[in-house]
């Protein structure tokens, strides 16, 4: 399969992929992802690469939020709390798609992708990323300009790069 074959409409996350899953497979390390506005596409776009079985162990699409409690264990009061758009809620998918996943490092998409659907202090573009590796975990928050189209593939190339933080993270601490 040619380079971009799968992402023709973008060879760099294609590249940025392949770079992530070279990384994780010199350092023996898995990756997962726990994806709500992104519907998994940050999982998808790491299987365009090939080999990439050696180190993605999955991804959970939380889309609803039932699934963000009852699979990650996003907490009863994160979710009537600060919401399901926050860093807590990005945290705990992160730590929920590390444990049911069983990697070693997870990152967690949480936002609103739009047209519709924000909220005061929340609008359109709003994206929470969570970052879990064994070193600890912590939260990143995202404005994307653009449509939903736009803004999805933005989190997607942020997630990725996340990743391979993650990955760089964990190899220096077990060194």
């Amino acid at each position: 399969m040619a380079r971009g074959e799968i992402l023709p409409s973008d060879p760099e996350l294609y590249d940025s992929c392949a770079a992530l899953v070279s990384e994780a497979a010199s350092a023996g390390l898995t990756v997962g992802t726990a994806e709500s506005c992104t519907g998994g596409l940050v999982a998808g776009s790491i299987t365009a690469v090939p080999g990439s079985s050696s180190v993605l162990r999955g991804g959970v699409v939380s889309y609803a939020i039932p699934v963000k409690h009852d699979v990650l264990g996003v907490t009863d009061e994160v979710i009537d709390g600060v919401g399901v758009v926050s860093a807590e809620c990005a945290a705990q998918m992160a730590d929920g798609a590390r444990r049911v996943l069983g990697c070693d490092v997870a990152v967690s998409i949480t936002g609103i992708a739009g047209p519709g659907g924000e909220e005061p202090g929340k609008p359109v573009g709003t994206v929470w990323m969570g970052l879990s590796t064994p070193v600890g975990t912590r939260s990143f928050p995202n404005l994307f300009p653009g449509n939903r189209a736009a803004v999805r593939l933005a989190a997607v190339r942020r997630a990725v790069v996340l990743l391979r933080e993650g990955i760089l993270e964990t190899r220096k601490s077990v060194r």
